[in-house]
């Protein structure tokens, strides 16, 4: 009897999240070894409760338009394993005839595929299990980057240059535009931000990351000079952004409202700065919330990152056939000027409950925009150029 895998999907979706699924199926439909392709339906919550279909059984049709497909096409969670839960997962697992498990998410599903993965060996079960790495936040440790974050990363950076333009056009009606993004505990997607800016006019002006304690007599006064310098100013702040007590900065009074993996919920910092700036600076600020929308936008999806997201998935099947188990795929970038991604593997133990912050050497402390190195290392994973726009020099009439 040959073996079956199984494959679920876990965190927030991104744009590219389904190619790494692709990546498994195509991977596991290769192997002669693979007799059988199931899918847990919302992660192992959803497995938990039985939800598991035939991925076997879907059509090429299916299959073609899956890449490319933004979320997570079998149903997401954040489920935390509680006391007796990897038993109860084992026992479905068991049950199904399972022999392989792929776990697509970031570092709390690396927490989870850890658990199992343990647990099969403790009981002796015959369960080989890998994680594929997903996150926006590109905070998962020994792995270069994650899947998700070069879509996101192009996505931010092309909102900032057409964000920029209107605050600019409209600088005697909204001459303050902050502009909130995602980044849990760290600032790589703030800081992809900048990576559309060119000329010292371009936004964004100001970047504030999870990183740094925000002081907010600080922050009105940066604001104040940049809105001198040029008319109209354009901001980033990552929504996880902390005051100088060490609290989160929101609209509303403290909220300590967390999730079962004991994650903030968020509390619209955009908001409360942009409150401040009208109050304060009497000069009236807008804010944006792109949302859940940055996380899995089509039209940015990064073509590098589509591919290194398939391939991670493939990886993970072929780790598993070479007998493999609780590891993640992870990506490395071999040295040298022409930019190239291999894959490899990382302990699940040394991944799970970690976080890569973003490094001083890419956003220094007292700095206002990332340096080079931060540009070089975040271009290649744009999966292209980004719009290069104009300004007109504007040859003015003597009335």
């Amino acid at each position: 009897m040959g073996l079956r895998l199984l494959v679920g999907q876990s965190g927030g979706p991104t744009a590219v999240m389904n190619s790494s699924l692709l990546g498994v199926i195509e991977a596991a439909r290769a192997s002669p070894a693979i007799t059988a392709i199931y899918g847990a339906v919302d992660g192992v919550e959803g497995l938990l409760e039985g939800q598991v279909i035939d991925l076997g059984r879907e059509s090429p049709t299916t299959l073609r338009a899956l890449g490319r497909t933004p979320a997570a096409a079998l149903g997401s969670c954040r489920y935390k394993l509680a006391p007796g839960d990897p038993d109860r997962v084992l026992d479905r697992l068991r049950r199904l005839g399972v022999d392989l498990f792929v776990y697509i998410g970031g570092n709390d599903s690396a927490d989870t595929a850890h658990l199992l993965a343990e647990r099969a060996r403790q009981t002796g079960q015959e369960l080989r299990v890998i994680a594929v790495p997903k996150t926006i936040d590109n905070d998962l440790p020994i792995t270069d980057h994650c899947p998700g974050y070069g879509s996101i990363a192009r996505f931010v950076a092309i909102a900032l240059q057409d964000a920029g333009r209107d605050t600019e056009a409209m600088h005697r009606v909204d001459p303050i535009k902050i502009i909130e993004v995602m980044g849990r505990n760290a600032g790589w997607v703030a800081a992809a931000s900048t990576l559309g800016k060119r000329d010292p006019r371009d936004p964004p002006h100001l970047v504030y990351l999870p990183e740094r304690p925000l002081d907010l007599d600080c922050f009105l006064a940066e604001v104040e000079a940049t809105y001198r310098r040029y008319g109209h100013a354009v901001i980033v702040v990552s929504e996880t952004v902390r005051g100088s007590d060490g609290k989160l900065i929101g609209a509303e009074e403290e909220r300590e409202i967390r999730d079962s993996f004991g994650h903030h919920r968020l509390v619209e910092p955009a908001r409360r700065l942009a409150l401040l700036v009208e109050k304060h600076l009497k000069l009236r600020a807008r804010y944006d919330r792109p949302g859940t929308i940055q996380r899995m936008s089509t039209p940015c999806q990064s073509e590098t990152d589509l591919i290194e997201a398939y391939e991670a998935g493939r990886h993970a099947v072929t780790a598993l056939l070479d007998g493999e188990t609780d590891r993640m795929v992870i990506l490395i970038r071999p040295p040298g000027p022409t930019y190239r991604c291999t894959y490899g593997l990382a302990p699940l133990a040394e991944i799970a409950n970690h976080e890569k912050r973003l490094p001083p050497a890419f956003f220094p402390e007292g700095e206002a925009m990332p340096t080079k190195a931060f540009r070089d290392y975040a271009e290649p994973l744009l999966g292209g150029p980004l719009p290069e726009y104009t300004r007109l020099q504007r040859f003015f009439l003597t009335l």
